[in-house]
């Protein structure tokens, strides 16, 4: 399996990207953070983490600017019905840490948000990934939702507050994740009273 690619960006298009590895142009499938992340970076080196999709018609490869979003599509397409297309446009519509959030919190409504994504697939993505979900958020350097995020600390900081989860995950969720803890506290603070 090739793990990651190092070459020259040539092409940005619709949905993918070639990156050229010693004159070999490698085609792959991406997410629009990805795309739009590199658009500046024409003809210029880059890196990219990939997963190959070997299937008896096809071998495809998905690539993504950072490692938490390889692994929380590899979480994605392991639920039953969730192919690697629609776990790219909702990577597309969220971040790593806002689907680590939704599904731990049992928030299936707002996944539907993602184009193409009904409200029974995203109860079925709730349902079988909330315990790999929480799993992952324990474990070190998981690259999903990790403990130490600005959203889960400030998440644990309004809960003693005595503020729910479904109080404030929709607000937090829409915050930019590189955001303070503080910063995040008191823009949820403001929103909710």
């Amino acid at each position: 399996m090739i793990y990651h690619l190092i070459g020259k960006l040539v092409c940005i298009d619709r949905g993918f990207l070639v990156i050229d590895v010693n004159g070999v142009g490698y085609k792959c499938l991406a997410d629009n953070y990805t795309l739009n992340n590199l658009a500046a970076k024409m003809n210029n080196e880059v890196k990219l983490f990939t997963v190959m999709n070997v299937r008896e018609d096809s071998v495809t490869l998905y690539g993504f600017l950072e490692r938490e979003r390889l692994n929380c599509f590899k979480m994605l397409t392991s639920v039953s019905g969730v192919g690697s297309k629609v776990s790219l446009s909702i990577l597309s519509e969220f971040t790593p840490d806002q689907i680590a959030m939704f599904v731990s919190s049992g928030d299936s409504k707002s996944l539907t948000r993602a184009q193409g994504l009904g409200n029974k697939l995203a109860q079925r993505i709730v349902l079988e990934l909330r315990d790999k979900f929480k799993m992952s958020a324990l474990e070190p350097n998981s690259g999903v939702l990790s403990a130490s995020s600005n959203v889960s600390q400030a998440l644990a900081a309004l809960s003693v507050l005595g503020y729910t989860d479904k109080d404030v995950l929709p607000i937090l969720t829409k915050l930019d994740s590189t955001l303070s803890v503080e910063a995040m506290i008191q823009r949820v603070l403001k929103s909710v009273g």
